[in-house]
C-alpha cells in the first residue's frame, strides 16, 4: 500500500467491504474528534479577537487560521494520507462551502433569531459539519468515491 491509498480497500483480510465500512467508521470518528479540536481551536480566537474587532471580523480571521491547522490534521489523522500541493490548494474549496453555510447561519441566527454572538458561530458549524466531511474526504483522499477494491489515484508532489 503507497502512502496515499486509504488502507481497508483491498489486499488480505477481512474482506473490502467489511474493511472499507470499518475504515469509513474510522474516518467518520476521527473527524469529529479533529473537528472538535478544530471548533476548539476555531473558537477560542475568536474569543480572543471578538473584543478587538467587530464579531464578522473576528469569525472570519479565525475561521482562516483554524483552516490551516484543520488541513494538517485531516490530511495525517482523518484520512491518513500525506498532504500534497494539489490537497492543500483545493482544501479552501471545501472551506469555502462551510464558509458560506456557517457565515448564512451565523447571519440568520445573530439577526434574525437574536442569539448571542459568542454562541451562534458554535450553532452555525454544527449545521456544516456533514457538508464540510463529504468534501474534505473527497479531496484529501484520492478515489474515495471509487468502488471498493480499486486502487486511488497517487499522488507525487508532497508539501
Amino acid at each position: 500500500m503507497t502512502a496515499d491509498e486509504t488502507p481497508g480497500t483491498g489486499g488480505p483480510g477481512p474482506g473490502p467491504d467489511r474493511s472499507t465500512r470499518r475504515e469509513q467508521l474510522g474516518q467518520v470518528l476521527r473527524f469529529g474528534l479533529v473537528g472538535g479540536v478544530n471548533t476548539g481551536t476555531f473558537f477560542g480566537i475568536y474569543l480572543l479577537l471578538h473584543p478587538w474587532m467587530p464579531y464578522f471580523a473576528a469569525y472570519t480571521l479565525a475561521f482562516l487560521l483554524s483552516m490551516v491547522g484543520s488541513f494538517f490534521m485531516n490530511t495525517y489523522f482523518t484520512y491518513r494520507t500525506r498532504p500534497t500541493w494539489k490537497k492543500f490548494a483545493l482544501f479552501p474549496l471545501t472551506n469555502v462551502t462551510n464558509y458560506v453555510i456557517q457565515s448564512a447561519g451565523l447571519y440568520a441566527l445573530v439577526t434574525w433569531a437574536g442569539m448571542d454572538t459568542r454562541i451562534a458561530p458554535l450553532v452555525a458549524a454544527v449545521v456544516a459539519i456533514p457538508f464540510t466531511f463529504l468534501l474534505s474526504r473527497k479531496i484529501l483522499v484520492p478515489g474515495a468515491v471509487r468502488a471498493a477494491g480499486q486502487q486511488p489515484a497517487r499522488s507525487r508532489s508532497t508539501l
